[in-house]
This record gives C-alpha cells, sequence and structure tokens, in this order.
C-alpha cells in the first residue's frame, strides 16, 4: 500500500517542538520515506510545506506538544503512535499511557531505579520503550506493562483498552470502539464539531475520555456511552451498546486487603470501624443511595460488603443503624500493618454520599447525576463554554464541584447546573427529594 496510508494527514498544522531533523524532499512521500529511515529518534509525525519543499522528521506528535495554525504546513502523524488502545496482547502499542492498573507511575525504561531492568532500550530498539510509557517487549499475553516507581512492585500490567472491542465493561466509560449511532439509529455529531449542538464535550477539557470523530463515548461517568446527534430537534441520546460478555483481566482484578485508596478491595469485611454492621447494597433501607449494583456491575457491590465505588479515602458503606448513614471500614493494609481508627480523628464522620435523591436544598447533594430536569447534558464546572461563570471549584471548595455533577453551591433550591446548551444557561436537575419516594 501506498506509505501515507499509515500516517494521519492534517492540513494547515505547525508543531512545535526541539527534537527535530530537516530534509530536501519534492513530495510527502519522499518526506514520509525520511521519517521511516530517521536514526536520530523515533519519528513519530512530519512536517512537509509544499511552497518550500521543506521536510521535517519530528520526534513528537500533536498529543505531546503545542500546536498552532500555519496555512503551508502539513502535519503527518504515524497512526500506531496516536492509538491509546491495545490490538492483541499489544505488542506493537505505542500510546503514552503511563501508569498501572493500579495507578502506580511507571519507572522510565532508561533508568535503573528503583528496579534495574531486563528490557531496556540499548537491548530492544525496536520496542518503542520511549520515557516510561506502558509497552509489552516481551510479547507477555496478559499485555503492556511497565516497572514502577514503586521499591516493592518491580513491575505490573497497564490498563489499555482493547481497539477492537465493540462491546463495553462496566458502565462503558472504558469503550473506544467505534459505535456512531445513537440507540434509535440517529447518527453521531462530531465531538470537535458545534453544529447542530453547541456543547463543552471537547476534547481540550477532556482530553483522557478520547472524544474522536463521532464515537459513542461516556465522558461524564453515565449511564452507558451516548453522543450529541445531527438531528437539529434531538440534542443527545444513548447508544446502544452491547455488554461485554467476559470481565477484562484488570476489572476482574481484586485485592483482599487495602492498597492505595482501596478502590480494588474485593474482600469480605462488612464492618465500619465503630463497629455498625454494612447495609446491603441492593436495599434502600434504613438508607436510601444510587449505589445500586445492576447499575455499576464493576464495582464489587456485593452482599454487604465495605467498598469504595466513588473514590473515597478508603473503603466504606452504608450501616444498618439508621442513626448513622455510613462509616468507613478498617481494612489491613496490604503492607501488612494493621489500620487502626488512632490517627483519624480529622476524618468527617458524616460526609453525604452519592445518592438519586437530595435532601432539604441539596447543599449537600453528592451524586453523579448529570442531566438537567430538561434532558439536557450538564457542563463542567471548571469550564467556560458555552456559558462563563464564577461557579468555579476554586472559588467553591466545599461544594464539591467535580465534572459535571449536579450541585447547589449558592443555596438554590435544589441541585443544578450550567448547561452545555448555548441557549439555556443553567437548569434545576432531573433529581427527586429523598423523602417522595413516588415510583417511575
Amino acid at each position: 500500500g501506498d506509505i501515507l496510508d499509515d500516517y494521519l494527514r492534517t492540513d494547515g498544522v505547525w508543531l512545535l517542538t526541539r527534537n527535530k531533523q530537516f530534509y530536501k524532499t519534492n513530495n510527502e512521500k519522499e518526506c514520509a520515506e525520511k521519517c521511516e529511515a530517521e536514526r536520530n529518534f523515533n519519528c513519530r509525525a512530519f512536517l512537509f510545506t509544499r511552497k518550500n519543499l521543506q521536510c521535517l522528521t519530528l520526534a513528537e506528535n500533536a498529543r505531546m506538544t503545542v500546536t498552532f495554525n500555519s496555512t503551508e504546513a502539513i502535519l503527518y502523524e504515524k497512526k500506531i503512535y496516536l492509538l491509546q488502545c491495545r490490538r492483541g496482547i499489544g505488542k506493537d502499542y505505542r500510546g503514552t499511557e503511563a501508569k498501572t492498573w493500579r495507578g502506580i507511575p511507571c519507572q522510565k525504561w532508561a533508568e535503573i531505579t528503583p528496579h534495574k531492568p531486563n528490557y531496556t532500550p540499548e537491548k530492544h530498539p525496536n520496542a518503542g520503550l520511549d520515557e516510561n510509557y506502558c509497552r509489552n517487549p516481551d510479547g507477555d499475553e496478559s499485555g503492556p506493562w511497565c516497572y514502577t516507581t514503586d521499591p516493592a512492585t518491580r513491575f505490573d500490567y497497564c490498563n489499555i483498552p482493547e481497539c477492537e472491542r465493540q462491546c463495553m465493561q462496566c458502565n462503558g466509560e472504558d469503550y473506544h470502539g467505534d459505535v456512531s449511532r445513537t440507540e434509535s439509529g440517529l447518527e453521531c455529531q462530531r465531538w470537535d464539531a458545534q453544529e447542530p449542538h453547541v456543547h463543552g464535550f471537547t476534547q481540550k477539557h477532556f482530553p483522557e475520555k478520547d472524544l474522536k470523530m463521532n464515537y459513542c463515548r461516556n465522558p461524564d461517568g453515565d449511564l452507558q456511552p451516548w453522543c450529541f446527534t445531527t438531528n437539529p430537534t434531538k440534542r443527545w441520546e444513548y447508544c446502544n451498546i452491547p455488554r461485554c460478555t467476559t470481565i477484562s483481566p484488570v476489572s476482574g482484578l481484586g485485592s483482599q486487603c487495602l492498597s492505595g485508596r482501596g478502590e480494588d478491595y474485593r474482600g469480605r469485611i462488612a464492618i465500619t470501624e465503630s463497629g455498625n454492621v454494612c447495609q446491603h447494597w441492593n436495599t434502600q433501607f434504613p438508607h436510601r443511595h444510587g449505589w445500586i449494583p445492576d447499575r455499576y456491575p464493576c464495582k464489587g457491590l456485593e452482599e454487604n460488603y465495605c467498598r469504595n465505588p466513588d473514590g473515597e479515602k478508603r473503603p466504606w458503606c452504608y450501616t444498618i443503624n439508621s442513626s448513622t448513614r455510613w462509616e468507613y471500614c478498617a481494612i489491613p493494609h496490604c503492607d501488612g500493618t494493621e489500620q487502626g481508627i488512632a490517627g483519624m480523628s480529622n476524618m468527617p464522620i458524616q460526609v453525604p454520599l452519592p445518592e438519586e435523591c437530595y435532601r432539604g436544598k441539596g447543599q449537600s447533594y453528592r451524586g453523579t447525576t448529570s442531566i438537567t430536569a430538561s434532558g439536557k447534558k450538564c457542563q463542567a464546572w471548571n469550564s467556560m463554554f458555552p456559558h462563563r461563570h464564577e461557579k468555579t471549584p476554586d472559588r467553591f471548595p466545599n461544594a464539591d464541584l467535580r465534572y459535571n455533577y449536579c450541585r447547589n453551591p449558592d443555596g438554590d433550591n435544589s441541585p443544578w447546573c450550567f448547561t452545555t446548551d448555548p441557549s439555556v444557561t443553567w437548569e434545576y436537575c432531573n433529581l427527586k427529594t429523598c423523602d417522595d419516594r413516588t415510583q417511575k
């Protein structure tokens, strides 16, 4: 095939990079050949200017450095370095993930501390052992891995999604497939387009969410992947992504002890640190809540075991004590030390946790609903598009203004949010009060 088939072309873009080489060539194909033959660095992209027939081979691509407009330039990026997913066991993965599935930063391949590596850039020059990016130089069947910066863990695997996966794990936040139609058959709007619907879900505001082309994604932790539609009368809709029949090795792993915040804890402790018995996750008594096992299939919400589904400081549970809504649990650390209660007096005793309803005016609501009463998507609190505002996380540090979740930072009548619809600045959210037991 054509040598340029391995590159993604973008007209009118220039990259700001220090590591580059200049060549005189007659056309783009000759420039691509220079990139393939480059030995001064790993050539990830090249720039070609038709007017001057100038060729610049580059060590970086648009994901790694600053870009700006240049009418004369044409940018060609190697597709293999743009993939943020793996094909098969990921031996050719060249993405920029640089932490393990547990969140531990990777050690640089060229360094010898804290671990002396067997796989180095010198020994394996064609394995892509750049920086501290996850790679699979030895063809490990479990996929890309890295040496870790934790002296106690020599290496661990990375959570790289499969490119071919057309099904979703959990709520589809890891979905990277190419389905681009909604469940009713509407074509999705491109994420980098603002027509027919203006919105704030852009690569700039959500750089880790793979918002490319017009593929269905779940950037806001919704129940399943969705997209804005190309129908001017239908702003957005869920996509019909089948659930995977098998759990990926990473999401299936579980720990019997406390590591980090304990989000991977899958032990059977079901009592809080003060001795309260935990409430079953699939019951709504004595405390109503939104952490329903069927909605969050990968959070390990089994029986009444202590879990950490929301990134709290450590595992917790609702209690069967009607006067104590929830408490942290005492989970033994993986390093063998016992997690005692002493020294934890600075931990809040009553912090409202995610639920699908609000109490009072909802100033304590900490759920993950991000849809308004009329069905509009919420704008992220740290974004100024499409609406500029002063309700930012910095100005309201105690209001938990995370992502685009509904909140009530200013004492309004109920939780609300700015919307991604430029014609509607804000709306109240699609939430009921906790004492409203009316069923849908």
